[in-house]
């Protein structure tokens, strides 16, 4: 993104992933597991050493993202696409 990642060590990252995997598991307790794609995204914040306020903005990018093509009538959104 901005180039202000951190280098995440293996002790850093090690943790990372297991503040993760806690954190999926609650998901599923709670009856809201993550999907293979929230999976990979929280995964490639941690890989990539992300800081806060970064994960922040591209959640929010799309959940914007999907809001768009969620108000497009269901004809452009078939074409939109090809």
């Amino acid at each position: 993104m901005s180039g202000t990642h951190r280098d995440v060590g293996p002790p850093r990252a090690a943790a990372a992933n297991g503040r993760l995997a806690e954190a999926a598991h609650l998901q599923a307790i709670e009856g809201n597991p993550l999907s293979p794609d929230e999976l990979a995204m929280f995964e490639m914040f941690e890989r990539e050493g992300w800081l806060p306020e970064e994960r922040r903005a591209y959640i929010e990018k799309q959940i914007g993202n999907r809001r768009r093509v969620a108000r497009q009538p269901l004809a452009r959104r078939h074409t939109a696409g090809s």
